[in-house]
Protein backbone atom coordinates (compact mmCIF):
# COMPACT_ATOMS: atom_id res chain seq x y z
CA UNK A 1 0.00 0.00 0.00
CA UNK A 2 2.75 2.18 -0.19
CA UNK A 3 2.27 3.16 -3.93
CA UNK A 4 -1.66 4.29 -2.59
CA UNK A 5 -0.33 5.72 0.58
CA UNK A 6 3.27 7.56 -0.18
CA UNK A 7 4.93 8.38 2.83
CA UNK A 8 6.18 12.02 3.15
CA UNK A 9 10.16 10.88 2.60
CA UNK A 10 8.88 9.68 -1.13
CA UNK A 11 7.07 12.76 -1.77
CA UNK A 12 9.86 15.08 -0.58
CA UNK A 13 12.68 12.98 -2.42
CA UNK A 14 10.18 13.44 -5.46
CA UNK A 15 9.04 17.00 -5.17
CA UNK A 16 13.16 17.90 -4.56
CA UNK A 17 14.06 15.38 -7.55
CA UNK A 18 11.58 17.41 -10.03
CA UNK A 19 12.79 20.91 -8.95
CA UNK A 20 16.44 19.55 -9.73
CA UNK A 21 15.07 18.27 -13.08
CA UNK A 22 13.43 21.36 -13.62
CA UNK A 23 16.57 23.88 -12.92
CA UNK A 24 18.41 21.56 -15.13
CA UNK A 25 15.68 21.42 -17.70
CA UNK A 26 15.38 25.15 -17.19
CA UNK A 27 19.24 26.29 -17.25
CA UNK A 28 20.52 23.96 -20.18
CA UNK A 29 17.22 22.75 -22.04
CA UNK A 30 14.89 25.57 -21.57
CA UNK A 31 16.22 28.01 -23.46
CA UNK A 32 17.66 25.73 -26.72
CA UNK A 33 13.80 24.24 -26.82
CA UNK A 34 12.26 28.15 -26.15
CA UNK A 35 14.88 29.03 -28.72
CA UNK A 36 14.10 26.44 -31.34
CA UNK A 37 10.65 27.10 -31.37
CA UNK A 38 11.29 31.21 -31.91
CA UNK A 39 13.38 29.79 -34.57
CA UNK A 40 10.78 27.24 -36.21
CA UNK A 41 7.45 29.92 -35.35
CA UNK A 42 9.93 32.43 -37.74
CA UNK A 43 11.24 29.90 -40.01
CA UNK A 44 7.51 29.15 -40.37
CA UNK A 45 6.21 32.89 -40.35
CA UNK A 46 9.65 33.68 -43.24
CA UNK A 47 8.10 31.01 -45.34
CA UNK A 48 4.30 31.67 -45.50
CA UNK A 49 5.60 35.48 -46.37
CA UNK A 50 8.19 34.15 -49.15
CA UNK A 51 4.54 32.14 -50.06
CA UNK A 52 2.51 35.72 -50.33
CA UNK A 53 5.29 37.19 -51.56
CA UNK A 54 5.46 34.41 -54.66
CA UNK A 55 1.73 34.21 -54.92
CA UNK A 56 1.74 38.22 -55.50
CA UNK A 57 4.66 37.84 -57.92
CA UNK A 58 2.37 34.77 -59.51
CA UNK A 59 -0.58 37.26 -60.07
CA UNK A 60 1.99 40.10 -61.12
CA UNK A 61 3.15 37.70 -63.40
CA UNK A 62 -0.06 36.48 -64.82
CA UNK A 63 -1.26 40.25 -65.35
CA UNK A 64 2.23 40.64 -66.88
CA UNK A 65 1.45 37.58 -69.31
CA UNK A 66 -1.95 39.03 -70.20
CA UNK A 67 -0.70 42.42 -71.00
CA UNK A 68 2.49 41.38 -73.50
CA UNK A 69 -0.68 38.88 -75.13
CA UNK A 70 -2.80 41.51 -75.52
CA UNK A 71 0.17 43.93 -76.85
CA UNK A 72 1.13 41.47 -78.73
CA UNK A 73 -2.72 40.87 -80.46
CA UNK A 74 -2.94 44.63 -80.98
CA UNK A 75 1.03 44.86 -82.47
CA UNK A 76 -0.47 41.49 -85.04
CA UNK A 77 -3.42 43.53 -85.67
CA UNK A 78 -1.56 46.84 -86.44
CA UNK A 79 0.32 44.73 -88.38
CA UNK A 80 -2.18 43.19 -90.62
CA UNK A 81 -4.24 46.24 -90.91
CA UNK A 82 -1.02 47.73 -92.26
CA UNK A 83 -0.59 44.30 -94.43
CA UNK A 84 -3.87 44.87 -95.88
CA UNK A 85 -3.72 48.89 -96.79
CA UNK A 86 -0.82 47.56 -98.49
CA UNK A 87 -2.32 45.04 -100.51
CA UNK A 88 -5.34 47.13 -101.05
CA UNK A 89 -3.00 50.26 -102.38
CA UNK A 90 -0.82 47.62 -104.68
CA UNK A 91 -4.53 46.10 -105.88
CA UNK A 92 -5.26 49.82 -106.72
CA UNK A 93 -2.24 50.39 -108.50
CA UNK A 94 -2.04 47.41 -110.59
CA UNK A 95 -5.95 48.18 -111.81
CA UNK A 96 -5.06 51.45 -112.30
CA UNK A 97 -2.42 50.35 -114.71
CA UNK A 98 -3.93 47.75 -116.26
CA UNK A 99 -6.95 49.99 -117.07
CA UNK A 100 -4.71 52.96 -118.37
CA UNK A 101 -2.60 50.22 -120.46
CA UNK A 102 -5.79 48.94 -121.59
CA UNK A 103 -6.52 52.34 -122.88
CA UNK A 104 -3.26 52.71 -124.22
CA UNK A 105 -3.96 49.76 -126.31
CA UNK A 106 -7.11 50.91 -127.17
CA UNK A 107 -5.85 53.89 -128.28
CA UNK A 108 -3.21 52.17 -130.72
CA UNK A 109 -5.76 49.90 -131.67
CA UNK A 110 -8.02 52.89 -132.83
CA UNK A 111 -4.90 54.90 -134.68
CA UNK A 112 -4.43 51.96 -136.22
CA UNK A 113 -8.21 50.82 -137.36
CA UNK A 114 -8.22 54.88 -138.73
CA UNK A 115 -4.49 54.75 -140.16
CA UNK A 116 -5.81 51.70 -142.14
CA UNK A 117 -9.28 53.15 -142.75
CA UNK A 118 -7.14 56.34 -144.51
CA UNK A 119 -5.64 53.86 -146.31
CA UNK A 120 -7.96 52.02 -147.92
CA UNK A 121 -10.36 54.68 -148.73
CA UNK A 122 -6.36 55.67 -150.41
CA UNK A 123 -6.60 52.62 -152.24
CA UNK A 124 -10.02 52.57 -153.17
CA UNK A 125 -9.53 56.17 -154.15
CA UNK A 126 -6.80 55.22 -156.39
CA UNK A 127 -8.31 51.84 -157.33
CA UNK A 128 -11.70 54.34 -158.79
CA UNK A 129 -9.50 56.80 -160.37
CA UNK A 130 -7.28 54.07 -162.15
CA UNK A 131 -10.94 52.37 -163.41
CA UNK A 132 -12.28 55.89 -164.51
CA UNK A 133 -8.86 56.62 -166.46
CA UNK A 134 -9.12 53.30 -168.26
CA UNK A 135 -13.26 53.86 -168.59
CA UNK A 136 -12.76 56.67 -169.78
CA UNK A 137 -10.14 55.65 -172.15
CA UNK A 138 -12.36 52.91 -173.72
CA UNK A 139 -14.85 55.36 -174.13
CA UNK A 140 -13.01 57.51 -175.70
CA UNK A 141 -11.26 55.79 -177.94
CA UNK A 142 -15.03 54.26 -179.15
CA UNK A 143 -16.28 57.50 -179.58
CA UNK A 144 -13.31 58.94 -181.27
CA UNK A 145 -12.86 56.15 -183.62
CA UNK A 146 -13.96 58.24 -186.71
CA UNK A 147 -12.72 61.50 -187.73
CA UNK A 148 -15.18 63.69 -187.69
CA UNK A 149 -16.06 62.82 -184.32
CA UNK A 150 -13.03 63.65 -183.05
CA UNK A 151 -13.26 66.96 -184.84
CA UNK A 152 -16.53 67.17 -183.01
CA UNK A 153 -15.06 66.45 -179.87
CA UNK A 154 -12.35 69.28 -179.66
CA UNK A 155 -14.71 71.89 -180.96
CA UNK A 156 -16.75 70.72 -177.96
CA UNK A 157 -13.69 70.83 -175.22
CA UNK A 158 -12.71 74.36 -176.37
CA UNK A 159 -15.98 76.07 -176.26
CA UNK A 160 -16.34 74.33 -172.39
CA UNK A 161 -12.75 75.41 -171.94
CA UNK A 162 -13.72 79.18 -173.13
CA UNK A 163 -16.89 79.13 -171.13
CA UNK A 164 -14.84 77.42 -168.13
Amino acid sequence: MELVQPGIGLLFWMTFSFAIVMLILKKYAWKPIMKGLKERENSIDEALHAADKAKEEMKQLKFSNKQLLKEAKEERDAILRNARKVRDAIVDEAKLKANEEANRIVERAKDSIQYEKMAAVTDLKNQLASLSIEIAEKILKEELSAKDKQKDFIKKMIDEIQFN
